[in-house]
């Protein structure tokens, strides 16, 4: 979805100027937005128990992260997850999952992908599967890796069709998980290989799927860790938290160097990205650092996934 051919925007997450080298990036400007955690309607479907993942703690950050910044209050606290006034720092750190700004809850279970398949593809909200089971949206530029993320996730090679051409997926593509919830391919934002007039429509079923529908947990707005952030994606950011549209920043390609952007490490793009959005939101948004070559990732997305879902299955 080019979030430059929506209705004009009047916000942004910007209230005061951006730190070099993104002085070049103008934008509206908005009040401080509070993330929203769940507000959508609730499901009655439940799930039954799984073979774990893996060890959980096999998972967890290590007591020393050497490129990425640690604080307490940049981490993403689940609902119905405590977190002791006491509690120091390293003893919290080590509650986070690695690569993430996440900390583990009770409602991390049942994470395995033993089972996916594709269901169907919509180009209306309305058409889209209506069995209430809850599901999670992959959204990004094109380009950004998300077929091959997708992949990666339900270790499938070809479940989610990987192209050279950028903006491809051209519906909202429903995937079946475990035959108990969805993770859903939305079109890329940017540019694509397509009439201007399909761009348009895009544009419009996937902002009305943001916004109507029910099932929808948390939306996985990804963003190209191997190059500088880019204004679209900051604006993307803006909209969901706007809308009230629960979201996890999804960092791809943490595996890739590019020189010709200054040879920065992901983890700096990353870090980069945070200090842009920190003060522009009450809570911080959960993040994940992955890659769709190396699995770098991949079982901290499930395990975030899985206590979402859990979560959301139970209130």
């Amino acid at each position: 979805m080019a979030l430059s051919r929506l209705p004009k925007m009047i916000f942004s997450i910007f209230t005061h100027p951006l730190p070099s080298p993104y002085t070049h990036i103008s934008l509206p400007l908005i009040t401080k937005l509070k993330l929203p955690i769940f507000s959508r309607l609730k499901s009655t479907f439940a799930t039954t128990e799984l073979i774990p993942i893996t060890e959980a703690h096999n998972l967890l950050a290590p007591q020393e992260q050497t490129h990425l910044k640690f604080s307490p209050d940049k981490l993403f606290i689940p609902p119905d997850t405590e977190v002791s006034v006491n509690e120091n720092s390293s003893g919290l750190r080590a509650r986070v999952l690695k690569g993430s700004n996440i900390v583990l809850s009770k409602y991390a279970r049942d994470a395995q992908v033993f089972q996916a398949e594709f269901i169907k593809s919509s180009v209306r909200t309305e058409d889209c599967p209506s069995d209430g089971l809850p599901e999670f949206a992959l959204v990004g530029r094109s380009n950004v890796g998300k077929s091959s993320l997708l992949n990666s996730i339900v270790r499938r090679n070809k479940l989610a069709l990987t192209s050279k051409k950028p903006g491809k997926t051209q519906c909202i593509n429903h995937f079946k998980v475990n035959d108990s919830w969805y993770l859903v391919d939305l079109p890329g934002f940017g540019y694509a290989s397509a009439p201007r007039e399909l761009r348009t429509d895009w544009n419009k079923f996937t902002k009305n799927y943001f916004l109507n529908r029910s099932t929808l947990v948390s939306v996985f707005l990804l963003i190209d860790a191997s190059i500088p952030a880019k204004k679209i994606d900051l604006e993307y950011a803006s909209w969901l938290g706007q809308n009230q549209v629960p979201m996890t920043l999804i960092f791809t390609k943490c595996d890739k160097r590019k020189k010709k952007n200054g040879g920065k490490r992901p983890e700096e793009n990353v870090n980069a990205f945070q200090e842009l959005i920190r003060d522009f939101f009450e809570t911080a948004p959960p993040w994940i650092m992955t890659s769709g070559v190396t699995n770098q990732g991949r079982d901290e997305m499930l395990l975030h996934i899985a206590q979402l879902r859990n979560y959301w299955l139970k209130h």
